[in-house]
């Protein structure tokens, strides 16, 4: 039987997955994954507003959207790469999922705030791939990073 810390990883590993597919894309490296209680990855996904010119289409929201219609919600698990900003902590606020792992919160800081205060579990695990594949995005794409983020242009 695996470890919780094993099961997270699991989880994390196949968002890095969706992140780095994302990147060969050409597009924000950001992944994320659903896992149920056995330990299955029931579905992933990846940032795809440059690919798909869609601004909603961020990691966690794209992994719902694979994961389709389910009434079980309560008892999986996303793991995101990065720490969720506020459309994708509402999904799974709205959502009830009860546990959200994050790879690391380094470099963007979203609205893990939000989760706890409607009690979801979150774990950040400060995964040093995680942040050194966005330190190297933010790097080498600033502006595409900025647009993602909501920072207006600068005049």
């Amino acid at each position: 039987m695996a470890t919780t810390l094993e099961l997270d990883r699991l989880a994390l590993n196949a968002a890095l997955e969706q992140a780095e597919k994302s990147m060969r894309e050409g597009g924000i490296p950001i992944g994320a994954s659903l896992l149920d209680a056995s330990g299955r990855v029931v579905a992933a996904g990846h940032n795809m507003r440059v690919q798909a010119d869609d601004p909603t289409a961020h990691g966690e929201m794209s992994c719902i959207r694979a994961a389709g219609r389910r009434r079980d919600w309560h008892t999986l698990t996303m793991a995101t790469t990065l720490s969720p900003c506020a459309m994708c902590a509402g999904t799974a606020v709205l959502h009830r999922i009860p546990r959200v792992v994050i790879g690391e919160h380094r470099t963007f800081r979203g609205r893990e705030d939000w989760l706890r205060a409607e009690g979801i579990e979150v774990v950040v695990l400060d995964d040093p791939r995680c942040a050194a594949l966005m330190e190297r995005f933010i790097r080498e794409n600033p502006e595409l990073w900025n647009e993602d983020i909501g920072v207006p242009p600068r005049p």
